[in-house]
């Protein structure tokens, strides 16, 4: 696939959606749409080479037995969905500082130990280059609603066995069902 060129379309308040123009290796002509957290992409290294947009929570309690998950409503689905609690890594934050305002805006908790931090991953790659770093550590405190007026979460803890009952029966975003799906099986 050769790369020949990225077209801005439309800007909006937090994405902006190109195409992407590439040359397939039977030397057609293929335009790709996607969307970018970037307001000015220009490269094709840019699409990839960027630091991340957001950070991933993958929390436990202090035991190690529970899982903590967020059913929030999500607008692009009209429904809610079980996630780990996410959000954006706003100017001037570290990963570190952004993970822990995140889980505190989203549930009231707090991290009390940071164990991982996986490497930088693609959120949608089937639309967007957001890029994500997943910190999995162990939190506390009490849970307190979502500080935000546009989302509505519910925090929970979940054992092995309730998150296997939520598997069936919610909808998921991958990466946290996939994580589940793992993590729930012994």
């Amino acid at each position: 696939m050769e790369f020949k060129g990225i077209e801005k379309k439309e800007a909006g308040k937090f994405i902006t959606r190109y195409d992407i123009t590439y040359e397939t290796v039977d030397h057609k002509e293929k335009v790709y749409e996607m969307i970018s957290r970037n307001p000015d992409l220009r490269t094709r290294e840019e699409l990839a080479d960027h630091p991340a947009d957001s950070v991933v929570l993958i929390m436990h309690d202090d035991t190690g037995e529970k899982l903590l998950l967020n059913k929030e409503y999500r607008m692009a689905c009209g429904d809610f969905v079980i996630n780990f609690p996410a959000g954006l890594i706003d100017p001037g934050e570290n990963y570190e500082q952004s993970a822990r305002r995140e889980l505190k805006e989203e549930t009231g908790l707090d991290i009390i130990e940071i164990k991982d931090v996986l490497n930088e991953s693609f959120s949608a790659i089937g639309f967007s280059n957001e890029k994500n770093i997943c910190v999995v550590g162990v939190a506390a405190g009490t849970f307190t609603p979502s500080t935000s007026a546009v989302e509505e979460i519910e925090a929970g803890w979940y054992t092995k066995k309730e998150v296997r009952e939520l598997l069936q029966k919610e909808y998921f975003a991958a990466r946290t069902q996939a994580y589940c799906y793992i993590w729930s099986r012994d």
